[in-house]
Parts: structure tokens; C-alpha cells; sequence
């Protein structure tokens, strides 16, 4: 099973245009090998580097999305940031850390180093039925006993810290 960009790659820096500094859009993400049985696909971006606070999800959620049909190949970069969407590939999006559907890019503190960003794939034996504004938990809850395999791609973004003049 492989996970690859056509906009970073692996442990390399995500471009501006899919950060929140930038355009803030989600970048291709392709596939290929998938396992037998292969059904759906699923996608967890998470950042482990972000601080960790006091009922704020952890790791930071950027994207969750799932029923990606697998001979899709890839979901294309730009995706609306809506709960379902058919945009070349028909894909369902759940609720990141910001509490909104669909990609939220990197924007981690000032000064706070680069952070660490895991577009994680997995391949799944069935389609998944989850509630209506799925987070993160919905969706790893719905997926247990059903997992055929899993990737990651890491993305690295920071921010400089400003020096006021």
C-alpha cells in the first residue's frame, strides 16, 4: 500500500498554498497498492506537534475523510470544505479540530518549530455509516474490525516567530 503528494514529499515541507497562511486547501493525495478487499478508504490528518490544551482534541485534527471510493486513485487537491462532496471523486468529510468540515492546512503557533503533519490512509473492507458531523472519534470507532491497511505521508510546516520592531 502506498500514500504520495504531488505537492510535498515525504518529511518535506508542505507548500504555502495548503496552509492556513497560504490558500489554505487540501493538497493531492494519491494512492496505489491497495490491499485485496479493499472496499473504502479513509484519511486522518493529524498534527502530534501541537500543544497539547485542556478539552482541545489531541492530536490536532486538519482532516478527516471517508468512504474515498478506492479506484479513485487520488483525491484531488481543493476539495470544498463540505460534508459530502463530489468533486471528481465523491468523498464524505468529517469535522477537524476547528470545528468545521473538510481540510483545515497547518498554521502552527508562532516560533513553536516545524510541526509534523500525518496524512494517514487507511484501507478498509466495508463502507463506513457514521453520524451526521462526524469527528474523529466517530470515525475510528466506525472503522475498527474493518482495517486492511494503513499509510502515512508526513508534511513538515513552521512559522518564524515575529520580532516586533
Amino acid at each position: 500500500m502506498q500514500i504520495t503528494s504531488t505537492a510535498f514529499q515525504h518529511i518535506e515541507t508542505i507548500p504555502l498554498r495548503f496552509t492556513a497562511d497560504g490558500e489554505d486547501i487540501s493538497p493531492p493525495i494519491l494512492w496505489a497498492d491497495l490491499p485485496l478487499g479493499c472496499q473504502s478508504l479513509a484519511l486522518i490528518c493529524e498534527d502530534p506537534d501541537a500543544p497539547r490544551r485542556p478539552g482541545r482534541d489531541y492530536p490536532f485534527v486538519h482532516w478527516i475523510a471517508f468512504n474515498i471510493p478506492p479506484d479513485a486513485g487520488m483525491l484531488p487537491e481543493g476539495l470544498p470544505k463540505e460534508w459530502s462532496v463530489d468533486n471528481h471523486v465523491k468523498v464524505e468529510q468529517g469535522l477537524n479540530s476547528f470545528g468545521r468540515p473538510g481540510y483545515h492546512g497547518p498554521s502552527p503557533p508562532e516560533g513553536s518549530g516545524m510541526h509534523r503533519y500525518y496524512f494517514q490512509l487507511f484501507a478498509l473492507s466495508r463502507w463506513l455509516k457514521l453520524p451526521v458531523r462526524p469527528m474523529k472519534e466517530h470515525l475510528l470507532k466506525a472503522m475498527e474490525g474493518g482495517i486492511l491497511g494503513k499509510v502515512s505521508i508526513i508534511g513538515t510546516y513552521g512559522r518564524a516567530l515575529e520580532i516586533a520592531a
